[in-house]
C-alpha cells in the first residue's frame, strides 16, 4: 500500500467534524486545519470565510503550505478507533453465526486460528487483513493475534509497514483449548509474550504500533498464567491489557466453575492484577451491579461490540448504564463474531441495540445500581434512551481513544494532537448507491435547512455509508489508504 507524508505543512480547508463530549460535537463548514511535517495538528481556525483564507494563512506563516480544498459533500473527521478485533479471524468473516460463543470458538474460530502456525499463511493473510481495516476507516486498532509468536510478529510488522496506529497482542491461552491450539505452559506463554513486546518496541520509526497483554479470556488461562501476566502489567504500567468479559451466559457460568473463589468474572481479573485504567474489556454484556462498580472503580474501559453480540446471540450490552456510571466506552468490530471490519457497522448496531433496550423495557433500562452500592445516585442520561448521534461519534473516535489511553493524541482534532483523520466523500462519484448524497439533494433542491447541515451529512454517512465513502485515511499526517488509492 502506498503512503504519502507531507514534507512541510499541509492546510485543509472545508467542512470539519470533531467530537467534544458524549453529548456534543463541533461541526465547522469553513475550517482551516494545518498539519505540520511531523503529522501533528499545528493550528485550526474554526470559521474562515473564503475571502479571509489568505489573511489567516499569512497570520500563521503558512502561505507556502500545500493546500487541500474540500469539495461540497466532503468533510474531515477523526479516524475510527476499533477497540476490539481478531486479525486471524477475518478469513472466517460471515461464517459460523449459527452457533453461540463457545460452540463458535470450537467449530469455526480455533480451527482457523490454528492455521497461523504456518508463517507464510500468516504473512499472506495478514497483508490482506490490515488493508481491509485501514480502508474501512480504522486509524487505530486493537488487534488480537493468535497464540503463535512468529505469526503475531508478522502481524505487527505488517501493521507497522502500512502506517496504521495499533496495539498488537499474542493470545495467552494454556487451557480449555483444542489439543492442536493451546500453549504448553504458563511459562512458555509468558516468554513468548515478552519476546513479542521486545520485537514490537524494536520497530524503527514512530512508535505507532504498541504491544498489549492479551489473556484471551479467563476460561483459557490458568491461575499461574494470570498471575504472571498480572506481574507483567504491574512491572510495566505502560502496557495495555485486552481481554473478554461477560460476553455470553454459558461463558460466565464456566468462569464461575473455574474460579469459585472469585465473586464475579470481573473479580477474576481484579484478583490477578489485570483490571485497571489500561484494561480494555470486550463485550461486558452480562455485568452485574457489583461488577459495574468494580470496573468504574478500577477505571477500566469497555469495548462495545454490538454486531458480534447480535450475531452470536450473546445479548445486548446496556451501554447507557455504563456511560451513566462514568465508564469509558469505545466500539469494537470483534471480527469474526462481528461480520464487518467497519466501525460504521458497529455504529449502526450500537444505535439499534440502544433503541431495542429503550422500547423493550424502558422501566428496567432506567433502573440503575442502588445508591448504597455505588455512592451518590446516578441520574440517568443515557440509560433507557437511544444513543444520540454525538454519543455514537464519541464512542467511535474519542471514546475509543480514552479506552486505549490515547485521548491526548487521537480521537478529536486539536492543536498538538496527531492528524489521524478520514476524508469522507458523500458525492455520487463515490459509487455508493445506498447513500443519497449531496448531488441528489442539489438536483432536487432538497439540501437546504437542517437537511443540509454537517450533522445531517454525518448521520447519513453513519447509517448508509461504507468504505467507498472513506475517500482518504490519514494516520500521523500520512495518507495511508482509502477509496481514492484503490481507484
Amino acid at each position: 500500500m502506498s503512503s504519502h507524508h507531507p514534507d512541510s505543512q499541509t492546510v485543509f480547508y472545508g467542512a470539519v467534524i470533531t467530537p467534544d463530549s458524549l453529548s456534543h460535537y463541533s461541526a465547522y463548514p469553513r475550517c482551516l486545519l494545518c498539519v505540520g511535517a511531523s503529522g501533528d495538528i499545528d493550528w485550526l481556525a474554526e470559521d474562515v470565510h473564503d475571502s479571509a483564507v489568505q489573511d489567516v494563512l499569512a497570520q500563521h506563516g503558512a502561505q507556502d503550505a500545500a493546500f487541500v480544498e474540500l469539495k461540497h459533500g466532503e468533510f474531515l473527521m477523526p479516524g475510527f478507533v476499533d477497540t476490539h478485533t481478531h486479525a486471524p479471524q477475518v478469513p472466517n468473516i460471515g461464517s459460523g453465526g449459527q452457533d453461540e460463543l463457545l460452540d463458535w470458538l470450537s467449530n469455526t474460530t480455533f480451527p482457523m486460528e490454528a492455521k497461523f502456525a504456518d508463517v507464510d499463511f500468516a504473512r499472506r493473510a495478514y497483508s490482506s487483513v490490515v488493508r481491509r481495516f485501514i480502508n474501512s476507516g480504522t486509524t487505530t486498532c486493537c488487534y488480537y493475534g493468535t497464540l503463535h509468536l512468529e505469526a503475531t510478529k508478522i502481524l505487527a510488522d505488517i501493521v507497522h509497514s502500512y502506517g496504521q496506529r495499533a496495539f498488537v497482542g499474542k493470545c495467552n491461552m494454556d487451557r480449555s483449548s483444542p489439543a492442536d491450539y493451546v500453549e504448553p505452559s504458563a511459562t512458555a506463554s509468558v516468554a513468548a509474550t515478552e519476546a513479542l513486546i521486545a520485537h514490537i518496541r524494536a520497530l524503527a520509526g514512530p512508535p505507532l504500533v504498541q504491544p498489549v497483554l492479551t489473556p484471551r479470556f479467563a476460561i483459557s488461562c490458568t491461575p499461574p498464567l494470570l498471575t504472571a501476566l498480572g506481574a507483567l502489567a504491574r512491572a510495566d504500567p505502560s502496557l495495555l491489557v485486552q481481554t473478554h468479559i461477560s460476553e455470553n451466559v454459558a461463558e460466565v457460568a464456566f468462569v464461575r466453575r473455574l474460579f469459585p473463589e472469585c465473586a464475579s468474572y470481573a473479580d477474576v481479573y481484579d484478583r490477578f492484577g489485570l483490571l485497571g485504567a489500561r484494561t480494555v474489556l470486550a463485550h461486558a454484556v452480562h455485568l452485574d451491579d457489583e461488577e459495574v462498580h468494580l470496573v468504574k472503580e478500577r477505571d477500566a474501559g469497555v469495548s462495545h461490540c454490538p454486531t458480534s453480540n447480535f450475531n452470536l446471540r450473546s445479548g445486548i450490552c446496556n451501554v447507557g448504564n455504563l456511560l451513566d456510571h462514568g465508564i469509558k466506552v469505545g466500539l469494537g468490530t470483534d471480527v469474526s463474531g462481528g461480520f464487518s471490519t467497519s466501525i460504521i457497522t458497529a455504529i449502526q448496531h450500537a444505535s439499534t441495540a440502544s433503541k431495542v433496550l429503550a422500547f423493550q423495557a424502558p422501566a428496567a433500562s432506567l433502573k440503575l445500581s442502588p445508591p448504597a452500592l455505588i455512592g451518590a445516585p446516578v441520574v440517568p442520561t443515557f440509560s433507557g434512551r437511544q444513543l444520540p448521534l454525538a454519543t455514537l461519534l464519541h464512542m467511535a473516535t474519542l471514546g475509543g481513544a480514552h479506552v486505549c489511553g490515547l485521548q491526548h493524541r487521537v480521537g478529536s482534532f486539536a492543536q498538538g494532537k496527531a492528524f489521524d483523520a478520514l476524508l469522507v466523500d458523500l458525492r455520487d462519484s463515490a459509487g455508493n448507491l445506498g447513500l443519497w448524497g449531496v448531488d441528489g439533494d442539489r438536483e432536487l433542491g432538497i439540501g437546504e435547512g437542517a437537511r443540509g447541515t454537517l450533522g445531517a451529512m454525518l448521520e447519513r454517512f453513519f447509517f448508509t455509508g461504507d468504505d467507498r465513502n472513506v475517500r482518504r485515511v490519514y494516520v500521523q499526517g500520512r495518507w495511508i489508504g482509502g477509496a481514492e488509492q484503490r481507484r
